[in-house]
């Protein structure tokens, strides 16, 4: 039999099973009245659609399945109070830790009935100043502090004084603010090889930039007809991308790393990509282990796949953009990347500006036009901004620019110089220590320390005992440091390697032994399923931040989350 005569006999045999199929059809339905067979069709319908709703959700079926699990377990009387007996001792250890008033202070409920003078107002400040316990000027803290050199800080305390009450909104009346945030953002687009239609603005932080980028991208898909957009992403990338979902409706779809090398599995992402995808994104590097993503091949997925890609360069971007110049060249990772669309750089970190500025960076203007907000039939005027904020510190953008000039090729790559050749000295003297590693190949200025033999949490409270603030991670457990100018200081980094060499030495004579206090704490998060109760505890957190009262244990959270 040739080909098209099998063709003609499958033909015969399917419309057979078809008319089969109609008579059964036909005849079960040869009893129903039109009413029952169009009620039977909606409700199957709606049923489906139901379900498909129920099993497709931004959220897994199995995370949802542990939460209402954990939450009807929390009900059960005696294990719910044993529950909150022990979220309400963390809210309380917490709000001990922050409430560090010296005798004699109180707050300050209510404005006084007369202004204090310039003399007084100083004198309270001084009163402030003396809560901070952590000397990070000498080193001892994981980032958080870039510089904090004297001749800089007065520079940018006058710059600022001259431009505090300017407001980049008004560009009439602040023409100088303006032409200053412009110059920042092309001094930026050009040391991150930007041609000339590149573009961008000045933001608040890192947060910020990365929430334009996804918004942008947000818009764009909706643009190209795509309902949920999607934002593929490393497993390592910085929160502020699950933000960006969460304000912007997108989905965010997380990429497994490279156990060994914690780069981003370049395969899993294109396995990843479908037509919902609004964005790629990269880091350089990432903030926990300071590994730098594959940005060249994932750029080609972009490109295959026509689909924006942004580098996440917040916490490293003004040290990698220096680094050839200071003698430690990297694979290409900036807008000279065919594929790369968009960069987020915050010149509060390594740019050495005052808190809080940052960059967000497009290879084209067409990206930042998705960016901006216009209303165009507001009674108050046709009202256009760029950004998040409405109106925005000129002070701060100001002292950018300042900071910017100031410090000039020269004294970047100097500093950019000194932090990656103490970054490598910390990695390279680790690697010698029995007892941990260091994740992966870091190549800018955080290096990630984690253990097979003992809870790493261990290391980092005994490190905290000597002086050190050190960054504790999870999923999985470690620790970091990121280097930054004041660990340059002569005696900093072999101190710290000396510490952890000691640390290490003393816990390898019993490594089994549990970890107590704050890292206990951390692993302890790490290890409970029904993620709703650390976000409890995190809202506490902030709750404290904000408080004015002396610790009490009646204002927790019940079973159900509700305040008491």
């Amino acid at each position: 039999m040739d080909y098209w005569s099998a063709l003609e006999v499958y033909k015969e045999m399917f419309l057979l099973y078809v008319e089969e199929a109609r008579r059964q059809v036909n005849s079960r339905c040869a009893d129903l009245e039109p009413w029952q067979i169009i009620g039977a069709a909606v409700i199957t319908t709606l049923g489906a659609v139901w379900v498909k709703g129920f099993l497709f959700q931004q959220e897994s079926l199995l995370s949802r399945i542990k939460k209402r699990g954990f939450r009807l377990i929390r009900k059960i009387p005696f294990i719910g109070m044993a529950i909150q007996s022990q979220l309400n001792k963390a809210l309380d250890d917490m709000s001990a830790s922050l409430f560090t008033l010296k005798d004699g202070m109180s707050y300050t409920k209510e404005l006084p009935l007369t202004g204090l003078s310039q003399s007084q107002v100083l004198e309270k400040i001084k009163e402030y100043k003396s809560l901070n316990e952590v000397q990070w000027e000498k080193g001892c803290v994981s980032g958080t502090v870039y510089w904090g050199d004297e001749t800089l800080t007065k520079l940018l305390v006058k710059v600022y004084g001259d431009f505090a009450w300017s407001n980049p909104l008004h560009p009439d009346i602040f023409p100088g603010v303006r032409k200053m945030e412009a110059e920042v953002v092309r001094m930026a687009c050009t040391l991150f090889h930007g041609g000339p239609n590149s573009c961008g603005t000045v933001t608040s932080g890192g947060t910020e930039s990365i929430l334009m980028a996804c918004k942008a991208y947000r818009d764009m898909a909706y643009e190209r007809g795509i309902k949920y957009p999607e934002i593929l992403a490393p497993v390592s990338v910085h929160a502020a991308f699950d933000k960006a979902a969460h304000y912007f409706g997108m989905k965010l779809v997380h990429i497994p790393l490279d156990k060994k090398t914690m780069k981003v599995d370049v395969k899993a992402m294109k396995r990843a990509i479908s037509k919902n995808t609004a964005m790629l994104v990269c880091s350089a590097p990432q903030f926990p282990h300071g590994i730098i993503d594959p940005i060249e091949e994932v750029a080609k997925l972009a490109v295959r796949y026509n689909v924006p890609l942004h580098v996440d360069a917040c916490l490293g971007g003004f040290l990698i953009v220096f680094m050839a110049k200071a003698g430690y060249p990297l694979a290409p990772f900036d807008f000279r990347v065919k594929g790369v669309t968009s960069i987020s750089a915050d010149t509060h970190k390594y740019g050495y500006a005052p808190k809080g500025s940052s960059v967000i960076l497009y290879s084209d203007k067409k990206y930042r036009h998705y960016q901006y907000y216009v209303a165009p039939d507001w009674q108050g005027g046709i009202y256009a901004s760029p950004s998040v904020a409405g109106s925005r510190p000129g002070g701060i953008i100001a002292a950018c620019w300042a900071t910017m000039i100031y410090m000039g090729e020269n004294r970047y790559v100097d500093a950019t110089r000194k932090i990656i050749s103490t970054a490598r000295k910390i990695k390279t003297e680790i690697r010698k220590i029995k007892g941990v590693f260091v994740f992966g190949d870091p190549e800018v200025s955080v290096v990630a320390i984690g253990s097979d033999v003992f809870d790493i949490f261990r290391l980092s409270n005994a490190l905290t005992s000597k002086g050190w603030n050190l960054n504790t991670l999870q999923f999985p457990s470690s620790i970091h440091i990121c280097c930054t100018v004041l660990h340059t200081q002569p005696g900093v980094t072999d101190q710290f390697i000396r510490d952890v060499r000691e640390q290490v030495a003393i816990i390898m004579k019993n490594p089994k032994e549990k970890t107590t206090g704050m890292g206990a704490i951390y692993g302890m998060a790490q290890s409970i399923p029904d993620r709703s109760m650390v976000t409890e505890v995190s809202r506490g957190f902030l709750d404290c931040l904000y408080s004015t009262e002396i610790k009490t244990n009646t204002s927790h959270m019940n079973g159900n989350g509700n305040a008491h």
